[in-house]
C-alpha cells in the first residue's frame, strides 16, 4: 500500500492537513530527542566498602526506558498538567544537590527502578538516548563501554569505577531500543498518521526505513553490539574485584508502549487520536508494534543475553507490564476523561495511563512536557517496573521472571506507593 501512496501526487494528500497537523509536523524535528529527578543522592559508600564488603548495591545501566524518562508524570491532562505532575521542575536533577543533571538531558528520575530499597541502595547510571556505544554529538550520551574523554566517561567504566568502593551485588540492564532506531520508528509512525487521510492511510511499518531496522541483518548486528555491551559489564565487574558469584546481571526487556489497533479509544477518523491522545498511530502500524517490532528488538536482546554466555545471569521480562495502563487504551485515560482531579486521588494510579503521550505542539511556549519523554513510563510505570525488579532482587537471591499487572489487572499500591506486580515465570513461547 506504501508503495502505491508514493506513486501519487503527496500534495494531494498535504491538502487534508488541518492547522493542528501542521503545527504538529514543524516541531517533528525534535523528535530526535525522543529515543529510547530530583534523585535523592544515594547513600555515600564507606571507606571499607567494596566487591562482598558492605550494604549491596543494584546499579541500573542503558536508555531511556531504564533511567526514568517520563518518571515526572504520573498520567497525562491536557486541561492542566500540574493535575499529573508527581515530581515537579527539578524530576530529572541528579546531582547531590538536586538542582541539575550530572549528565543533560539523561532524564535519571527518582521514580527510576534503581532505587528499590529495602535496605538495598541504588545507583542510576543510564541515560535517556544512549546506545551500545558512547556518542559525544550535540548532547552526550554515555554508551555501555569504556569510553574516557573530555565529554564524559562510558556506562561500563562509571560502573567499574562505582564498584570497586560499593558492594554491587546486581547490574540491571536495558539497551539496544536506540541501536534499532526507536525514535525514527516512531516519528514515521506518526507523520504517516498525521499526513493521510483515514481513507487513504500511508503505513508506517512498510516504509523501507522502517524496514531496514527490523532486517535479518540489522538483527543480528544489534543483538552482537548488545551482547558485546554485556560482555563489558561483565570487564568492568571483574576489573573492580568481583567473581561471577558475588553478582548478577539482569538483562531488561522493553514493555508494550501502546495497545493494539482494537484496543485504542480513539477513532482512527479525524485528528483526536494524536490531538487529544497523543498517539497517532494508525491500527496496523500498532498491531505490527507489538506482533513484530517489538518480539524483534526483545528476541534480539534474550539472544544476547545468552550470547554472552556468563552464569550469572538473569532475564526481567517487561513486555506485558503495562497491559491494560498502556497510552491511549481502553479502560483508562487523561485526568479529564476519568474524573480525577490529580494523580494523587484515590484510584489514579489504576484508571490513568502508564506511558506518556507523543507530544509535539503541546512542547511549545514554555510548556513543561518535554518531546524526548514522550512513549516512555511515566510515574506509574517507573514504579511498577521497580516493584518487579524488588522482586528479581529476591532478597538477595535473583531470578529471572515475567512482570505484569496483579489483582487480575486492578494495580493496588503497595504500602510505599508502587502499583503491586506480579513476577511470574518467564514466557517460553
Amino acid at each position: 500500500m506504501t508503495t502505491h501512496l508514493r506513486n501519487r501526487n503527496p500534495d494531494r494528500r498535504l491538502r487534508h492537513l488541518t492547522p493542528l497537523v501542521a503545527a504538529c509536523l514543524s516541531v517533528f524535528g525534535l523528535l530526535a530527542g525522543l529515543v529510547l529527578t530530583t534523585t535523592p543522592a544515594s547513600a555515600a559508600p564507606l571507606a571499607a566498602d567494596g566487591p562482598g564488603v558492605g550494604t549491596p548495591w543494584v546499579v541500573t545501566l542503558g536508555d531511556s526506558y531504564i533511567s526514568g524518562e517520563a518518571g515526572r508524570w504520573a498520567g497525562s491532562s491536557n486541561a492542566d498538567h500540574r493535575r499529573a505532575d508527581a515530581l515537579g521542575s527539578h524530576a530529572y536533577h541528579d546531582d547531590p544537590s538536586g538542582t541539575r543533571e550530572v549528565i543533560a538531558r539523561c532524564h535519571r528520575a527518582s521514580s527510576a527502578e534503581a532505587h528499590i530499597g529495602g535496605g538495598v541502595n541504588g545507583l542510576n547510571l543510564a541515560c535517556s538516548g544512549a546506545t551500545t556505544a558512547t556518542s559525544t554529538g550535540t548532547y552526550f550520551k554515555p554508551g555501555i563501554d569504556f569510553y574516557d574523554g573530555s565529554a564524559g566517561k562510558g556506562q561500563a567504566l562509571l560502573l567499574q569505577e562505582a564498584a570497586a568502593t560499593r558492594n554491587v551485588r546486581m547490574v540491571v540492564v536495558s539497551i539496544g531500543g536506540n541501536d534499532f532506531e526507536f525514535a525514527s520508528v516512531v516519528q514515521s509512525c506518526v507523520v504517516n498518521f498525521l499526513t493521510s487521510p483515514s481513507w487513504w492511510k500511508n503505513y508506517c511499518h512498510d516504509d523501507s526505513s522502517v524496514a531496514r531496522n527490523f532486517s535479518a541483518a540489522n538483527v543480528a548486528a544489534v543483538r552482537t553490539r548488545v551482547a558485546e555491551s554485556l560482555g563489558n559489564v561483565a570487564t568492568a565487574m571483574s576489573n573492580a574485584g568481583y567473581r561471577t558469584d558475588q553478582w548478577t546481571l539482569v538483562v531488561q526487556t522493553y514493555p508494550s508502549p501502546v495497545p493494539n489497533g482494537s484496543g485504542f479509544r480513539y477513532s482512527e477518523s479525524g485528528y483526536t487520536r494524536q490531538s487529544v491522545g497523543g498517539c497517532g498511530i494508525w491500527n496496523r502500524d500498532a498491531d505490527w508494534a507489538n506482533a513484530t517490532a517489538l518480539p524483534t528488538i526483545n528476541g534480539a536482546l534474550l539472544g544476547a543475553a545468552a550470547d554472552v554466555g556468563l552464569p550469572n545471569v538473569r532475564t526481567l521480562d517487561m513486555t506485558h507490564a503495562f497491559d491494560g495502563k498502556r497510552l491511549c487504551e481502553n479502560g483508562v485515560g487523561l485526568y479529564e476523561e476519568v474524573g480525577l482531579p490529580s494523580w494523587q486521588s484515590p484510584g489514579a494510579v489504576d484508571r490513568t495511563e502508564w506511558v506518556n503521550q507523543i507530544r509535539t505542539v503541546s512542547t511549545i511556549g514554555g510548556s513543561p512536557y518535554s518531546v524526548q519523554e514522550s512513549l516512555h513510563p511515566s510515574y506509574w510505570g517507573q514504579l511498577a517496573m521497580r516493584n518487579c525488579l524488588r522482586q528479581v532482587w529476591n532478597a538477595g537471591d535473583p531470578r529471572s521472571g515475567s512482570c505484569t499487572v496483579g489483582n487480575l489487572g486492578a494495580a493496588r499500591l503497595t504500602p510505599s506507593g508502587e502499583p503491586s506486580m506480579v513476577l511470574g515465570p518467564l514466557d517460553q513461547g
